[in-house]
């Protein structure tokens, strides 16, 4: 076999590679998750967090899905739907993790501020073609009875009136655990990331 034969088998060969590469890539879906400190990794490294694990399990279990974390800590629902026409314009996404709506409970917002923008959010996520998963939150109970109740009340509402799946409580079986949480007693610790993971999981498969 003469060298210029050779040397055309071998780009031949990498150019295959490429191209089988890049249609791998193309294939995978998108999992866009918009949320806010808790999914942005805030006080930990970001690979410890949950959405990043959520990659790696998605590695793991060869379900062709690239996870973009559009997280910004401090976001509220109205920061979150200003973004959100450009987010699902860029990544055309195939699901939408939403978890929103703890930083208006902290800042005590009207409860039809969080519930009407989430609401135009999965309206928007839905018109666009993607399938939501709801990921609800709790605040605290110095909130008052009435608050904090109507405040966890809004994802279960809007899960049943949008038809969209739903994560009851993000952080289930972490808030309450003083060793789970950080000095702030609002963020998760890396340690907690796992669980908040598992409990993601079970309502995100059935959309994969």
């Amino acid at each position: 076999m003469t060298g210029g034969l050779k040397r055309l088998i071998l780009v031949n060969s990498y150019l295959i590679c490429l191209f089988l590469a890049s249609f791998a890539q193309a294939d995978n879906k998108t999992l866009l998750v918009v949320g806010d400190s808790l999914s942005a990794g805030y006080g930990i490294d970001i690979k410890q967090g949950w959405v990043h694990q959520l990659q790696l399990k998605l590695d793991r279990e060869q379900l062709a899905y690239t996870v973009v974390n559009a997280s910004v800590s401090g976001e509220t629902t109205t920061g979150g739907k200003a973004r959100l026409p450009k987010l699902l314009e860029t990544h055309q996404p195939d699901i939408v993790l939403l978890e929103l709506g703890a930083n208006d409970g902290l800042r005590g917002q009207p409860i039809k501020i969080p519930h009407n923008n989430l609401a135009n959010m999965i309206t928007a996520m839905q018109n666009a073609d993607a399938q939501v998963l709801l990921i609800g939150i709790q605040i605290p109970p110095n909130y008052g009875a009435r608050y904090t109740e109507a405040f966890a009340g809004i994802f279960a509402h809007l899960a049943q009136t949008y038809d969209t799946a739903l994560v009851p409580f993000l952080l289930e079986g972490v808030a309450l655990n003083p060793q789970l949480m950080l000095k702030d007693g609002i963020h998760p610790t890396a340690e907690a990331q796992p669980i908040l993971l598992d409990t993601v999981w079970p309502y995100l498969k059935p959309l994969l």
